[in-house]
């Protein structure tokens, strides 16, 4: 069950019963996607902030840091990384204010990247469609792949150094807070911090919200459908490309992933574009570009691109006749 259920409720009731717009219009859809997404993705952001913000007031953060920085895990960081995003239901722009979150909190990039990129290719509810349209060893290769993406993904862009890259959005005022001091003005400061950093981020988000709506409106999936049935090797990369502007979460991409196999289309290049969909999201790279800088997000886009793309021809060399 989706737990922000009732916030598409919402969407719907606004769009339908105040705005009065038609239940079978595209322009209906937009406006409750668009809605839907924006609520979605504020609460997080509230929410994340400042419970990063008790966090960093009440527990070593730095510590932590230090600890993930100076002791060698052997990768376990990336993998715990990415099945933590594995286990979230989120898509990929939902999976923003965790990412501002983990770079607020300091934690180390590759591991919030490792996040990034996991959180959302996979979730509960795909895998159990997986299972039903595809069977366990698809769906087995498809987690493990994934997982693999945002472990390795993780680990180059750490290697990369490229903290300088990321965009600070902490408040420069300090605490003006005093030992002794009643618990409430903590909060009051914690609270105002926090929203600080939504002010700086809300209108990013709004207006690749608005680029998601329209995208996911009026981009039919037939022509897609059309491209990689007839690209025959180089339906991988095409795949991957096509993807990149649509905006669509895991569950949602799954039925058009099972037509595109019905209808031809190898089920790894079907995989990548679904990937590429939910991984790669032109919306995700818009709202990023408040918290990364250019050459940091584009090397984030890379990287992903390339292991997304690896993947397709992994799973259609095991599964492919």
């Amino acid at each position: 069950m989706d737990i922000f259920f009732p916030l598409e409720w919402l969407a719907k009731i606004l769009t339908y019963n105040i705005l009065h717009l038609s239940t079978t219009g595209v322009w209906a859809e937009m406006v409750v996607f668009f809605i839907y997404d924006t609520l979605k993705i504020l609460l997080l952001l509230i929410f994340i902030t400042h419970l990063v913000g008790w966090l960093n007031r009440y527990i070593p953060i730095a510590k932590f840091k230090s600890f993930l920085s100076s002791h060698r895990l052997f990768g376990l960081e990336y993998f715990l990384a990415s099945g933590f995003g594995a286990v979230t239901p989120f898509c990929s722009c939902s999976s923003i204010p965790v990412i501002i979150g983990f770079v607020q909190a300091g934690i180390p990039l590759g591991v919030a990247f490792s996040f990034l990129i996991t959180s959302p290719l996979i979730n509960e509810v795909a895998i159990a469609l997986f299972i039903g349209l595809f069977g366990w060893k698809i769906t087995l290769t498809y987690i493990v792949c994934g997982m693999a993406v945002g472990m390795i993904g993780g680990y180059v862009m750490q290697k990369l150094k490229m903290e300088k890259y990321v965009i600070s959005l902490a408040s420069t005022k300090k605490c003006a807070c005093q030992n002794g001091e009643v618990a409430i003005s903590n909060a009051r400061q914690i609270s105002k911090e926090a929203f600080v950093i939504v002010r700086k981020v809300l209108p990013y988000i709004i207006f690749g919200v608005m680029v998601g709506a329209f995208i996911h409106g009026f981009i039919p999936a037939s022509e897609v459908q059309s491209l990689l049935v007839s690209a025959g090797m180089w339906g991988v990369p095409l795949a991957t490309i096509l993807g990149v502007p649509l905006y669509f979460n895991a569950s949602s991409a799954i039925p058009i992933i099972q037509v595109l196999v019905e209808k031809g289309v190898p089920i790894g290049t079907a995989l990548a574009f679904m990937m590429a969909t939910v991984g790669l999201s032109l919306p995700e790279a818009m709202m990023l570009k408040r918290v990364l800088r250019t050459k940091l997000l584009l090397t984030f886009l890379g990287v992903v691109t390339i292991g997304i793309i690896i993947i397709g021809y992994v799973i259609n060399y095991i599964f492919t006749p």
